[in-house]
């Protein structure tokens, strides 16, 4: 491990930084706040710093009493992830009946297509018929085998394997081991076809968690699909890292801007998977990441809400100039995994 040298302090004080900055902007409930929060939960989870959780409670109690939405989208049920930190940590009911209601809605209502495949669903509307995004792996799958695996309910984690399971299917090219953006059920093709850095990070990220948090993971045949993917992903991935340490935001387009979210998600995937040959890596992308934190704690060059879009240029030209809930917490995230690092258990030879 000494290839990965770091000063555990100046970690906690930046993610102070991007704690209280991330506090601070006026997110609703959403996919933004979601994965926000999540970063912050898990700040929570490795530090123990208090402040973290009483600044998150406070603020999801405010959203409660101002009233939630009334109808769930996948991507809103990204809240669910903080609801889980803040029951463990309060005992309260009201958190896990929130998040169970968003459990209800993707196990019976969410669109669904082929093997029960969730649609991606950003409102109440049917905004793209039959199509898969990398983005439903955290906003949903994690979620659900989460869920899961704190109820030992084997339906709802065979329901995120199988979430996982197709994703890669449907995602994953074989050959150079990235990660399409979505995939057109209907069309039978992946859209533009791009792989769109976010995505590989979605991607990443919670494959890497999922042998982190299921016991006795290798006794599910599609945990190994899991495996194989991410290995292949990761070997593939660092191939793509930039001399600053970062990922582009079209991961094989060198003309692309170096985006932060992905290249933070990508990087914590590196720390939780605990392949001793990926540290170098995770070194080169550490001061990268801090040299793109504000004084006050702004994830900078974080690219804006992202469709699948029509070409290299729709991904090119996303605005990368504003804060963006993702961004802080996609940071916090990688800050924590590092800080947590020695307690990272391997899956063995798998």
């Amino acid at each position: 491990m000494s290839i990965l040298t770091y000063d555990k302090e100046q970690i906690k004080k930046v993610m102070d930084k991007v704690v209280e900055r991330t506090m601070r902007m006026d997110m609703t409930w959403d996919w933004p706040c979601g994965v926000a929060y999540y970063g912050i939960s898990k700040a929570y989870e490795v530090t123990g710093d208090e402040a973290y959780l009483k600044a998150m409670k406070d603020r999801v109690d405010e959203y409660i009493e101002l009233g939630l939405p009334k109808v769930w989208t996948v991507n809103a049920c990204a809240m669910g992830h903080c609801l889980i930190t803040l029951y463990r940590a309060t005992g309260d009911q009201r958190y896990w009946d929130i998040l169970m209601s968003k459990i209800e809605y993707l196990r019976r209502d969410a669109l669904r297509f082929g093997d029960s495949v969730l649609q991606h669903t950003v409102s109440a509307n049917n905004d793209f018929p039959e199509q898969c995004w990398a983005d439903t792996l955290f906003m949903a799958a994690f979620l659900l085998l989460r869920v899961g695996v704190e109820l030992k309910d084997e339906e709802i984690i065979d329901d995120a394997l199988n979430q996982y399971y197709w994703h890669i299917r449907y995602l994953q090219d074989k050959d150079s081991g990235l990660w399409y953006h979505g995939y057109n059920n209907i069309t039978g093709d992946h859209m533009s076809g791009f792989y769109w850095a976010r995505a590989n990070a979605w991607a990443a990220y919670t494959m890497s968690q999922v042998g982190m948090i299921l016991p006795e993971a290798y006794l599910y045949p599609k945990f190994l699909d899991i495996v194989g993917s991410i290995n292949d992903q990761l070997a593939a991935l660092k191939l793509y890292q930039t001399e600053n340490g970062l990922w582009h935001t079209i991961v094989d387009d060198p003309d692309s801007y170096e985006e932060l979210s992905a290249s933070c998600g990508i990087a914590a995937a590196m720390l939780s998977k605990g392949n001793p040959l990926h540290l170098k890596y995770i070194a080169k992308a550490l001061p990268g990441i801090l040299e793109n934190i504000s004084a006050d704690g702004r994830v900078m060059n974080v690219s804006g809400g992202t469709a699948v879009m029509r070409d290299r240029d729709g991904y090119r030209n996303i605005s990368r100039d504003w804060i963006q809930g993702w961004g802080q917490g996609l940071a916090l995230a990688f800050f924590a995994h590092l800080l947590d690092l020695e307690n990272v258990r391997s899956d063995g030879a798998l």
